[in-house]
């Protein structure tokens, strides 16, 4: 099949790599001359485990194709996929649909013969049918099938995710619509990757809801991890007892700093702003997001506390920027509030971070950044692991312990044992767990 992908930011790049992969013809479209230019060299403008390789074996196939021009693509295509950034709109927190909707005007213009156009991007309840009003505004005469399709890609694993997806889930009632979806995604059913075939409205409310639920998980086990400090319990024997009843689920139930990235932050916000406009208040999403917002801001206090009550003039080494690892995504991490509030505390900050540091100076531009994690620690008073790196599970804890000017070490992502931490003679805090003063 000949697929057109209008975007080639995180879900549009993956999702054409991997169609691509799956056989079909695919082009994906940007207006963004740059980074077309810089696809067309090999150069890929996000990091992701293996996109770079499955990027480059279907361009020297065939079936991978780049360019700024969405007239062409959209006239051959059998679906088009509408892949385009929906970022919170400043202000009131709704969904920003102009690059959606403009898109879909464009490909109004350009398409040829029956075509269906399928929203990839994460979009309110509703958008779907004002995508068919304006390509049939546009173009009265046109033949089209508008459908939902939403992404449900983990940063990290998301080539994985798209080729072992847990469920794929087809927003339309059209007959034709499903037919033609059901061929993009056939190569799939070796897997025996479940399809979901939904109303379109269905389709755009089950991506919100699902991420809004995990979102409410990790913020859960946040909670419950501050209870566990305050009564002497441990965080992750809970998340593990309650986890292995099966009507819960393991995953999710990782306490640490907070969520961030691209998603949960936006998506919860936004789904509130649909069911405020629809009068109906969703109390639970709302407490996620306030909790969320609150704790990350807390996390400085936590590094002050250990640290004997003030950062004022004392160094403090930041292992980790990205707001979870392998990725270079620093929308919403928890690190930017944290070093605005050692910043603010008086503290100098270092950091490291093994693939974000690019991204994270455009955020936090007034720290130092180390090339490695010793470099980082050297000298500092304070040593703050936020991103939970497998680069950072296996620091040799003497050499650390022996570069810091204080043993001190706050752990937001857990991934040390208080034992062997108090066995070499650090001051030790965790989330969830009992801290271990010097």
């Amino acid at each position: 099949m000949r697929i057109a992908m209008i975007g080639t930011g995180y879900v549009g790049l993956v999702s054409g790599a991997c169609f691509a992969d799956f056989g079909h013809h695919v082009t994906c479209v940007d207006k963004d001359a740059s980074k077309i230019a810089a696809l067309h060299r090999g150069e890929i403008p996000i990091f992701e485990p293996g996109l770079d390789a499955l990027v480059a074996a279907n361009v020297k196939a065939k079936r991978l194709e780049f360019t700024t021009d969405l007239a062409a693509p959209v006239a051959e295509a059998d679906a088009v996929f509408i892949a385009v950034g929906t970022p919170s709109r400043r202000g009131d927190g709704h969904a920003d649909l102009t690059y959606v909707y403009g898109a879909a005007r464009e490909i109004a213009a350009a398409i040829k013969g029956f075509t269906v156009v399928v929203t990839k991007s994460t979009v309110p309840v509703g958008t779907g049918d004002e995508v068919e009003r304006l390509i049939r505004e546009t173009n009265p005469a046109v033949d089209v099938v508008v459908a939902s399709n939403p992404e449900f890609l983990r940063e990290g694993a998301a080539i994985r995710d798209f080729k072992f997806p847990d469920r794929i889930v087809v927003g339309t009632s059209d007959e034709r619509g499903r037919k033609v979806l059901g061929d993009v995604y056939r190569p799939l059913s070796l897997n025996q990757a479940p399809v979901m075939y939904t109303a379109r409205r269905t389709a755009e409310l089950i991506k919100y809801a699902a991420n809004a639920f995990l979102a409410t998980k990790i913020t859960f086990i946040n909670e419950i991890a501050d209870l566990s400090e305050k009564v002497g319990a441990d965080v992750q024997e809970v998340a593990r007892g309650i986890g292995l009843d099966n009507r819960i689920g393991s995953k999710f139930l990782h306490a640490g700093p907070g969520f961030g990235g691209s998603c949960f932050p936006k998506d919860t916000r936004a789904l509130i702003k649909i069911a405020q406009d629809h009068d109906v208040q969703l109390r639970i999403v709302e407490a996620v997001l306030g909790v969320n917002d609150i704790r990350k801001r807390a996390m400085a206090r936590k590094v002050a506390n250990l640290s004997g009550g003030s950062l004022r003039g004392k160094t403090v080494a930041v292992l980790g920027l990205t707001f979870k690892p392998d990725t270079d995504d620093m929308r919403e991490a928890p690190s930017i509030p944290l070093v605005t509030g050692l910043l603010d505390m008086g503290a100098r900050v270092r950091a490291h971070d093994p693939v974000g540091m690019e991204q994270a100076r455009k955020e936090l531009p007034d720290i130092e950044y180390c090339d490695d994690a010793y470099e980082c620690a050297k000298g500092a008073d304070a040593m703050v692991v936020v991103t939970e790196w497998v680069q950072y599970r296996t620091l040799d804890l003497e050499r650390l312990k022996a570069d810091m000017k204080q043993p001190v070490v706050i752990d937001l992502r857990n991934i040390y044992r208080p034992e062997d931490m108090a066995a070499h003679g650090f001051a030790y805090d965790s989330v969830g767990r009992a801290p271990l003063p010097l």
